[in-house]
């Protein structure tokens, strides 16, 4: 804890932090269907976890991983809405930019699924 700071300002300021995070969280889920689509994968992922994995870790690291796509896809939604707060305008540099997002949650996809893939394949005995 911070010398100068009162305890109460710094309960302040994370009520603050959270406040906007749930903000932040509700307007992905009304405004972005993929959101949505990674949350229900994250509904299923999370119990799924408990049968794919073996012990505490892995499931940490499977479910640590579809979280992983969340946040990529929180990063890209608010860069998306940020280059059309700019302009709407075609503009091939924030095109670029658009797509360097949408190749990042695509990364985090590629990541999440091949973590996925080689738990699966060593719960199954096949790797």
């Amino acid at each position: 804890m911070c010398r100068n700071r009162p305890l109460g300002h710094l309960v302040d300021r994370f009520w603050r932090a959270t406040i906007n995070t749930w903000n932040g969280l509700l307007a992905a889920t009304r405004s972005e269907a993929a959101f949505r689509e990674e949350l229900v994968v994250m509904a299923v992922a999370v119990p799924l976890s408990f049968v794919v994995a073996p012990g505490a870790w892995h499931r940490v690291v499977l479910i640590a991983v579809v979280l992983l796509v969340l946040v990529v896809e929180l990063l890209n939604t608010g860069l998306e809405k940020l280059a059309d707060a700019v302009t709407t305008a075609p503009d091939p540099a924030i095109g670029r930019i658009k797509d360097m997002g949408s190749a990042a949650v695509g990364v985090a996809l590629l990541i999440a699924g091949i973590t996925w893939l080689v738990a699966i394949a060593e719960r199954i005995g096949i790797w």
